[in-house]
C-alpha cells in the first residue's frame, strides 16, 4: 500500500528553498490564525496539528534533509523518536483576563536551550507564549498570577508594554533531564482589540469623534475620550467627517519617555429623526446649498 504523502511547504505556503526565518514566520502566521481557541471552524484543530507536523518537520536541519530526499518515506529513517510529542507544545489555559497559548520552542534555535552539559545533563527547553493584555494594562503595569503545568508563576508586566514585546521568565521553561536547570519561559504581549481605540503604529491611537452636522459647519469644543479619561479639542469651522485633529501626549508610552499621540477622527452623525422644525431647517439648506461635495 503506498504511503501517504503531505507537502510540507504547501502546507505552509513557503517554496522549498525557504530559509529558516521564512518558515518560522510562515508558521507562526498560520499557527495563530488556525488556533481552535481562535478559530471556530470545524477544521481548524486538524489545520492546527497539520501546521505544527509542518514546522516540526522543516524547522529541524535533519529530518527536512531526510524529508526533502526521501519524501514518504523519510520516517522510516528515523533514528530516534522525539522527546515530546507534538501536543505536549500546545498546551493553553486561559487565566481570567489575561490568556496564555503555549507556542513551539523558537528559542531552542536561538539561544542553544537544548544543548548537552558537560556533565551529560539536558537543559529544559525554552518554551515561548502569548499572554493578552487590555489596553489599560499595557499603560497601567501590573501583576499576574498564572498557572502552568500545575505550577503558580507570578507574572510583572511594566507600565508601557507594547505589542510584541517579550517578558522573560527564567527557569520558568521545561524541566531539565539528568539533572540540567530548567529552561525559560518566555511571554509575548499581544495587545487585544479596544472597544473604543485603534492603535495607529506602536505609540499612537485613534478614536472616533461624532459630531453634529451644524458642529461641523459651524465648528465647536466637544469632549473626548483618551486612555486616561477625557479632554476636551476644538473641532474647526467647516470640518468633514475624517478629518484628525490630533492630541498631543495623549497616546500610548514611547521608548525612553514620552507618550505617543491620540487622534481624533471626525465622524458626523445625522438624526435618524427630524422634528418637523429641524426638517423645516434643512429643507431650506438644501434649498440653497454653499457646497455640492460631488463637485468639490
Amino acid at each position: 500500500m503506498p504511503l501517504s504523502y503531505t507537502d510540507y511547504y504547501e502546507v505552509l505556503g513557503v517554496p522549498r528553498d525557504a530559509d529558516q526565518d521564512a518558515i518560522r514566520r510562515a508558521y507562526r502566521k498560520l499557527a495563530r490564525e488556525y488556533h481552535p481557541d481562535l478559530n471556530s471552524d470545524s477544521d481548524a484543530e486538524e489545520r492546527f496539528k497539520e501546521l505544527g507536523e509542518a514546522y516540526e518537520v522543516l524547522s529541524d536541519a535533519d529530518k527536512r534533509e531526510r524529508y526533502d530526499r526521501l519524501g514518504a518515506r523519510w520516517r522510516e529513517t528515523e533514528r530516534e523518536a522525539p522527546e515530546e510529542s507534538f501536543d505536549d507544545f500546545f498546551a493553553h489555559q486561559r487565566f481570567g483576563d489575561s490568556h496564555v497559548e503555549f507556542g513551539e520552542d523558537l528559542f531552542e534555535a536561538l539561544f542553544g536551550a537544548r544543548a548537552d552539559r558537560a556533565d551529560g545533563s539536558l537543559r529544559g527547553r525554552d518554551r515561548e507564549a502569548l499572554l493578552d493584555l487590555s489596553l489599560e494594562d499595557a499603560l497601567s503595569g501590573g501583576r499576574r498570577r498564572l498557572t502552568l503545568d500545575g505550577r503558580e508563576v507570578n507574572v510583572n508586566f511594566p507600565a508601557g508594554v507594547r505589542d510584541g514585546q517579550l517578558i522573560r521568565l527564567a527557569g520558568q521553561g521545561g524541566v531539565g533531564r539528568g539533572g540540567g536547570p530548567p529552561g525559560d519561559l518566555f511571554l509575548r504581549v499581544a495587545l487585544k482589540p479596544h472597544p473604543h481605540f485603534r492603535r495607529r503604529g506602536d505609540d499612537d491611537l485613534d478614536v472616533d469623534l461624532p459630531i453634529t452636522p451644524s458642529e461641523a459647519a459651524l465648528g465647536t469644543t466637544v469632549t473626548v475620550k483618551t486612555p486616561t479619561g477625557t479632554a476636551r479639542v476644538r473641532v474647526p469651522a467647516g470640518s468633514s467627517s475624517g478629518r484628525r485633529l490630533r492630541l498631543r501626549g495623549r497616546g500610548l508610552p514611547q521608548r525612553g519617555g514620552g507618550s505617543g499621540d491620540l487622534h481624533a477622527i471626525v465622524k458626523i452623525v445625522v438624526p435618524k429623526e427630524l422634528s418637523d422644525r429641524e426638517r423645516e431647517l434643512y429643507e431650506q439648506l438644501a434649498e440653497s446649498p454653499s457646497l455640492d461635495p460631488r463637485e468639490a
